[in-house]
């Protein structure tokens, strides 16, 4: 993958930090470049790439997620508009998996993934 290509974006940011791997698909990340540009706002990646043996893909049953194919990140986003547009512009982007992290006490994220079939949940 050609990093070079996304402005926005690093491969440090989507590294795993249990492994330092990053085989992140060319297709996301072509599209979530899409979206940060009409975001038109800094987009935090706080997890991007997983490898089957991170912590958390490793206690999944039946292997792992979005994450571990490359297909997804969370997004660091702050409450209210930001949150709302960054949800809004996901979904004209055809971001089929999107979650919400807001519980008190955890940090706030959204998670973006290219799943088979639309679903939007909160955590």
């Amino acid at each position: 993958m050609d990093w070079n290509k996304y402005l926005y974006f690093t491969e440090d940011e989507f590294a795993c930090f249990a492994t330092d791997k990053c085989a992140m698909e060319v297709a996301f990340m072509d599209k979530l470049t899409e979206l940060r540009i009409e975001y038109g706002r800094p987009m935090i990646i706080t997890s991007g790439y997983r490898d089957i043996t991170h912590p958390i893909e490793a206690n999944k049953v039946g292997g792992g997620g979005s994450h571990t194919k490359g297909i997804a990140c969370d997004v660091k986003c702050n409450a209210g508009k930001d949150a709302y547009d960054l949800v809004q512009l996901a979904i004209k982007h055809k971001f089929k998996g999107i979650g919400v992290c807001q519980k008190e006490g955890k940090p706030r994220f959204i998670h973006l993934d290219l799943k088979p079939r639309f679903a939007i949940w909160s955590y």
